[in-house]
């Protein structure tokens, strides 16, 4: 690894003229006058002075150049939808969709909240706020009223955008009654609601003074022309909520001059996507790829981006392929649970479709087992590329990158430290460097490269108590993930050291979901923990212990209040929070001093040696935990 080893040393040891080079990738309104100010560790301003904005990058520096060039695909199988949007076309509908946000006072600063399914007023909204200088929270479509307020009273926005229904494999998902009851929990509701009414919710009724069309305003606003509000490199551009160990969220704060240089630099290195030519991301924009390799990641390179609603098996397990062959995608971007999903299907469903086009498959999101990667890579015959990032970076930590130098793909690794990490692999709490082969947690050595988090949304302080605080003495990020490297320096990644999860790739605490159980009015006590799952690669398991054993005590109340329990959860949540199972004892395994044993039950639930239980104070607990799990 010559030249890549060489370019990523340069990345480390001359940050300045590194990172100068690559912030050429991107239009500056205004030069910036230092390439990074680390005067106040672990905090750091990239590109200090320099002015920008993310909206004018992915849209109005193209029209010159691919003005009538496709920037935007929207596929639904859902509704049997296929509509392109130039690069003109994009910028009309954007400047449209600023007006009306800006109609709303919502300017420089202000905080935008958005509820919506995957359609192009999704992509408009966020490219709109980004136009206007103001900060784009997306929260996934499928969380709660409960999570959809907790959100919108920390973010504090002054406008919330959703629509009246999404759909998932056919099923319609009323969005607005659940807007509604999230804004009656509010403590801090948004003035005004901006709905896209698509006509799938026929009891759709807004609230009046509060709820506006968007379609009648976007015919007020047809030709609107919004100028570009030019923000300094470190003004935030959106807020994403990430699950964490505690039940409160944390709204991950990403600047706008260091992330634009970022994507822009990942479009070219790592996924090698070049100006016209196609990319395929099947995320949600209401996650982190979504928002940088859906929507602004290629448009900043001049790529047409497609935006599917659907599923991958939806009219059948061939439709992304056949994206793939209509559009003539180069790159393409997924997730390990998707690809475990079509590894189950019918090989003719991907036979059938010319793939010639396609160079290279992303996975992120989850650990990628070796025969999942293996079986797609033989299918694709290109490579297939696992590599590892989080909310919090916004863009890959562990990668190849073919665009610098090509590379052996391992089975099982992400590859390599990219690019402006400082990677370190540390055995524990006293920081001490881990060998080859020697497990140890992932930590990266601050400053963080562009494009990462800047912040915890209003709390500086949990910013670098929760990121920064796991090797005393030592000011290091932690990204809570084991991993073990190997003679050739291929990372792999073992699992978390915290207590989060990872469903299908959709990061969850364990915590959060205990609280939600909690909320049922039988529950005394309970612990969650994450169990390996052969296709989304975890799932939660919850033992609960009930405050009226009376109501479990046959097969069918058992039963019935395991089903109420996975109601409640659904209704604080989203039923991607959702828990295998609920299994019910009287005793859960604690330490003398009370502390949970969760890594204990965890290895139980796996069929795993527990580990040294001569802490526990009541063995007991252990045999309900075994036979709750036999039965």
């Amino acid at each position: 690894m010559g030249a890549y080893a060489d370019f990523h040393r340069r990345s480390i040891t001359d940050r300045d003229a590194f990172w100068t080079e690559e912030a050429r990738r991107i239009d500056w309104h205004r030069p910036f006058d230092r390439v990074l100010d680390y005067s106040n560790p672990p905090f750091a301003k990239w590109f200090v002075g320099g002015q920008t904005n993310l909206c004018h990058n992915a849209i109005d520096r193209h029209l010159a150049t691919r003005g009538e060039q496709p920037a935007l695909v929207y596929i639904s199988t859902e509704t049997n939808t296929e509509k392109s949007y130039t690069y003109r076309e994009l910028h009309t509908e954007v400047n449209r969709f600023a007006a009306i946000i800006a109609a709303q006072g919502v300017g420089r600063g202000d905080r935008v909240l958005l509820y919506m399914p995957m359609i192009p007023e999704a992509a408009f909204a966020m490219l709109a706020c980004a136009r206007l200088g103001a900060v784009h929270s997306v929260v996934f479509g499928g969380f709660a009223s409960a999570s959809c307020a907790t959100r919108i009273d920390d973010a504090r926005p002054k406008l919330l955008i959703t629509a009246d229904a999404g759909l998932r494999g056919g099923r319609a998902i009323h969005y607005k009654p659940l807007v509604d009851e999230a804004i009656r929990l509010a403590k801090y509701p948004p003035q005004k609601v901006l709905v896209v009414n698509r006509g799938i919710d026929k009891d759709f009724k807004p609230v009046p003074g509060r709820d506006l069309d968007y379609a009648e305003l976007a015919r007020q606003h047809a030709t609107a022309q919004v100028p570009v509000t030019w923000l300094e490199s470190s003004e935030p551009s959106y807020i994403l909520y990430t699950s964490g160990t505690t039940g409160k969220p944390k709204g991950v704060q990403r600047d706008t001059g260091g992330y634009a240089v970022a994507l822009a630099s990942s479009m070219e290195h790592i996924y090698c996507g070049k100006p016209g030519e196609t990319m395929f991301t099947t995320s949600d924009v209401g996650w982190v790829v979504g928002h940088s390799y859906i929507v602004y990641g290629p448009l900043i390179q001049g790529m047409t981006t497609i935006l599917y609603e659907g599923l991958p098996t939806r009219p059948d397990a061939g439709i992304w392929w056949k994206i793939v062959a209509d559009h003539k995608a180069t790159v393409m971007f997924s997730s390990p649970t998707a690809i475990r999903v079509l590894k189950k299907q019918d090989p003719a469903y991907m036979a059938k479709y010319d793939l010639s086009s396609l160079r290279h498959l992303f996975l992120a999101g989850e650990p990628l087992d070796e025969p999942t990667h293996r079986w797609i890579h033989d299918a694709l015959k290109v490579p297939v590329i696992d590599h590892y990032w989080q909310t919090e970076t916004g863009w890959p930590i562990l990668s190849l990158a073919p665009g610098i130098e090509p590379a052996r793909v391992k089975y099982g690794s992400p590859g390599f430290p990219v690019y402006g990490y400082d990677l370190r692999l540390l055995r524990g709490p006293d920081g001490a460097e881990a060998t080859d082969q020697e497990k140890g947690v992932l930590a990266i050595a601050p400053p963080l490269p562009p494009g990462c988090m800047t912040t915890v949304w209003g709390d500086d302080e949990r910013f670098v108590k929760t990121y920064f605080s796991d090797f005393p003495g030592k000011l290091l990020y932690s990204t809570f993930d084991w991993g073990v490297r190997d003679q050739e320096g291929y990372t792999f990644i073992l699992g978390r050291t915290d207590d989060v999860i990872n469903v299908a790739g959709h990061r969850i605490g364990t915590r959060e979901i205990e609280e939600a159980i909690q909320a049922h009015s039988n529950i005394a006590e309970v612990a969650v923990v994450g169990v390996a799952d052969p296709l989304k690669g975890q799932m939660p398991l919850a033992f609960a212990v009930v405050k009226d054993a009376s109501k479990i005590d046959t097969d069918a109340s058992r039963a019935q209040q395991e089903k109420e329990i996975m109601a409640v959860v659904d209704s604080q949540l989203g039923a991607i929070a959702r828990p295998s199972r609920v299994l019910f004892v009287t005793l859960l395994p604690k330490t003398r001093s009370g502390k949970l044993l969760r890594r204990s039950l965890q290895a139980l639930a796996e069929g795993r040696d527990p580990g040294d239980l001569t802490t526990i104070e009541d063995p007991a607990a252990l045999e309900q935990i075994r036979g709750a799990l036999k039965s």
